[in-house]
């Protein structure tokens, strides 16, 4: 008998969150988990090839060779739409006048 993992796949898009529990088999990469999960059937939007994935909040630079464990939370990151640094000015400029 395979024996299985339970993981779960995170994405947030602006206007609507999910986190979905799946069990894999053991050995599995994230990338196989993300694809195992559906989660791209609800967010056709998420472009899994220039996605960035990570665990808890950490990225993980080679999802497709980092086997998930027990318990693992893999995130779906979106890229980021302005660079904090220049975020964090414009909010200074703007309390500033």
């Amino acid at each position: 008998m395979e024996k299985k993992v339970t993981v779960e796949v995170a994405y947030a898009a602006p206007a609507q969150q999910k986190i979905l529990r799946i069990s894999v088999p053991e050995g599995t990469n994230m990338v196989e988990a993300v694809r195992l999960s559906g989660i791209l059937d609800l967010f056709p939007e998420i472009d899994l090839a220039s996605s960035k994935l990570g665990i808890f909040s950490k990225m993980v630079p080679k999802p497709e060779l980092q086997v998930v464990q027990e318990g693992d939370r893999i995130e779906i990151y979106r890229p980021l739409l302005i660079d904090p640094k220049q975020a964090r000015l414009n909010r200074a400029k703007k309390a500033a006048e």
